[in-house]
């Protein structure tokens, strides 16, 4: 497991009964999570009265009820700085789990530019851009893709807090990924984390445990004869790491050598030995 230890403004401050307690910079929020099974006491005392907690409808969603929360502020991460801020459907606009994985690239690309080489890299299903703004100030050139305007909106702040640039695309994925193959583009880096559920513009619908295997296979035509990496992140519920691997060590290493690891993400909780599981991701490295 790789597990997301080193946060100093984010914490997992507890977990149980279906919720995580959670410190984001000053302040403490409660959220559900469906991998927190387990019924433990309530012992920390942040439970009692925290900055905003989400709480389900029976009729499906939620909301959030807020007391004293601003709204948006910036949480750091090592040299990075991110705008977080209560979204809808529990997000805050950033996956605190996935620093692992940033700082993976990062010593990847680094690596690659003090070698005098050009990373160009793709982050697709791209979100509020964490780890666009992590390669891109590593000095990777990232070509960040998303369906949703705003957020893509989202993360052009994000690069701007982090002093870095990127070429911005809202549009499907798989549209424009035809597009990149069609135009002969190709990078040198790809990361994914598509959604367990989805639809395309046409009305087209996305089943992650449907449609992964192709997409790779689809994403393995824009790789450059120089590839470096490839990190593909899934957060469907059962999903096996081992799955991952497999799929990238017979879509990719064949044609371009290297390797493919795949294990979860987690998150330390508390002062406890606990580690909570956030999904499965897969790296394959040349």
């Amino acid at each position: 497991m790789w597990v997301a230890d080193g946060w100093k403004d984010y914490g997992l401050l507890d977990a149980t009964d279906g919720m995580r307690l959670e410190r984001w910079g000053k302040y403490i929020l409660a959220r559900p999570d469906p991998q927190v099974l387990w019924k433990t006491g309530k012992n920390h005392p942040g439970w009692q009265n925290p900055d905003a907690a989400y709480k389900r409808s029976s009729q499906g969603g939620g909301e959030w009820s807020r007391h004293s929360l601003p709204e948006k502020w910036n949480v750091g991460y090592g040299d990075l700085s991110f705008a977080v801020r209560p979204m809808n459907f529990k997000h805050m606009g950033l996956f605190p789990e996935q620093s692992p994985n940033w700082d993976a690239a990062r010593k990847l690309i680094s690596s690659r530019v003090q070698a005098g080489k050009e990373v160009k890299l793709l982050n697709l299903f791209a979100y509020t851009g964490a780890a666009t703004a992590a390669c891109a100030k590593a000095g990777a050139k990232v070509t960040h893709v998303d369906a949703a305007k705003g957020m893509v909106a989202a993360a052009g702040e994000n690069a701007m807090l982090n002093g870095v640039q990127a070429r911005w695309i809202v549009e499907d994925c798989r549209s424009f990924i035809a597009r990149e193959l069609r135009r002969g583009n190709r990078y040198d880096a790809i990361i994914m984390d598509p959604p367990s559920y989805g639809r395309g513009p046409g009305g087209e619908i996305w089943r992650l445990e449907d449609d992964m295997f192709d997409f790779i296979k689809l994403c393995a035509g824009l790789l450059s004869g120089d590839a470096a990496f490839v990190f593909v992140n899934a957060y469907t519920t059962g999903l096996a790491p081992g799955v991952l691997t497999y799929m990238l060590e017979t879509l990719i290493t064949p044609n371009f050598g290297g390797s493919a690891e795949a294990g979860e993400l987690g998150l330390p909780v508390g002062d406890t030995r606990l580690i909570l599981p956030c999904g499965a991701t897969g790296r394959w490295i040349r």
